[in-house]
């Protein structure tokens, strides 16, 4: 794997190369990340959690200046960048002293994305799709007038509407899309503000977000593509199993079975002891493994957060059933597929998708530590990864009218 550049912790390293990532869409300012980077005290959830907020915090607080004096594209790319900052340090709150603080930074870093939002040079609708018996939140984007085809852009375990931006959603909107942003189930809004657990079947989400979208009448039905990050590269190919409305999907990376990231992870005795079926058991013993690296431990309860237990075991539970191997053959649509080097959490999935994929249109798109686009989510290699993913998507989707 790649030398680190900032950090020795591989959880804070590749936090710190998405924020280095996110300067090339304005999302943050190389200066202003290398010196955050530079005072916080490798493996301290306190120390990372505190610089990034008390940056966001200023930035913030200039960008509400920068508005009332006018100095309104300022003021926009300052309350990006703070976002940015705030959901960055707010990772690792939850293995801070005070992990109640984990609320109110969310929402500062959400106010943060509805200003700059406000201030958009294109319109940007704060929309609620119709969702069982409530609703998802999330952002349209529209790429101009008239109908145009659309890009739904779906998060992972722990991405922000930042991370959206700069991973598809800039790039879709220069291009004329139209884009869909939205939190679902153990997402976002949908987990901080509405206590709403992830889910295996996603396809239960996704089909109501189709729905949601043809019917506004701005959307062309035959080109609406679904691109998925992280963890997401399970949910949208599973989605797009049962959801045949979809014109392609982007895959990024591809993932055939969630809980091998844990798997192959756990020491070989523990995972026994979870094969055994005594949860609690493994559950004491997987808290005392993790609980004497403060890092390792912050890390931990961010992925079992929006599964809204503090039992690994049942996280482990929920996973087993994850898993497209039965259900790829049924996906038709043209897709991409992102396979970058020194991938962190799925390994060699893939390829494994890709071979599981039975139609013809699907293309595995290489992204190798020599060009600086490796690591899950080509994290410092964004733009590369966006031009090859549009430039796919224009030979299987209806382009956007000029």
């Amino acid at each position: 794997m790649t030398d680190h550049m900032f950090f020795k912790d591989e959880g804070y390293e590749f936090a710190a190369r998405c924020a280095i990532g996110a300067v090339a869409y304005r999302l943050a300012e190389a200066g202003e990340v290398t010196s955050t980077a530079a005072r916080i005290t490798d493996g301290d959830p306190d120390s990372w959690f505190d610089e990034w907020v008390a940056v966001g915090d200023r930035l913030l607080k200039e960008a509400h200046h920068s508005e009332r004096e006018g100095d309104l594209v300022t003021a926009r790319y300052k309350y990006l960048r703070a976002a940015t900052y705030m959901g960055t340090g707010f990772f690792y709150v939850l293995g801070t002293k005070d992990p109640s603080r984990g609320l109110p930074t969310w929402r500062h870093h959400r106010e943060a994305i509805d200003h700059a939002f406000r201030l958009w040079p294109t319109p940007v609708e704060k929309v609620q799709i119709p969702y069982e018996k409530t609703h998802l939140h999330g952002y349209f984007m529209s790429g101009g007038e008239g109908v145009r085809p659309l890009v739904i852009l779906t998060n992972g375990s722990d991405g922000t509407v930042n991370d959206m931006l700069s991973m598809g959603g800039m790039d879709a909107l220069e291009r004329g899309y139209h884009v869909l942003i939205y939190d679902g189930p153990g997402q976002g809004y949908a987990l901080y503000e509405q206590h709403m657990a992830f889910r295996g079947d996603w396809e239960a989400v996704v089909t109501p977000v189709v729905d949601w979208a043809l019917a506004r009448g701005d959307v062309q039905a035959d080109a609406i593509a679904l691109s998925g990050v992280s963890q997401a590269g399970y949910w949208v190919p599973r989605a797009a199993a049962f959801e045949h409305r979809l014109a392609a999907i982007i895959v990024d990376p591809g993932v055939v079975d969630v809980m091998s990231t844990w798997k192959d992870k756990l020491p070989p005795q523990l995972w026994g002891l979870f094969e055994s079926g005594d949860d609690a058991t493994f559950d004491t013993f997987f808290t005392q493994a993790t609980s004497a690296n403060p890092g390792l431990a912050a890390m931990v309860a961010k992925r079992m957060e929006p599964y809204l237990t503090n039992s690994m075991a049942a996280v482990l539970h929920e996973q087993s059933s994850w898993d497209v191997k039965s259900v790829a053959s049924q996906i038709t649509c043209p897709a991409l597929i992102t396979s970058p080097d020194d991938e962190q959490f799925w390994p060699g999935q893939s390829q494994a998708l890709f071979d599981l994929l039975p139609m013809k249109q699907k293309v595995l798109v290489s992204f190798p530590a020599s060009e600086g686009t490796n690591w899950h989510c080509e994290p410092m290699g964004l733009q590369v990864r966006n031009e090859r993913v549009y430039d796919w998507l224009a030979t299987v989707m209806p382009r956007p009218p000029a």
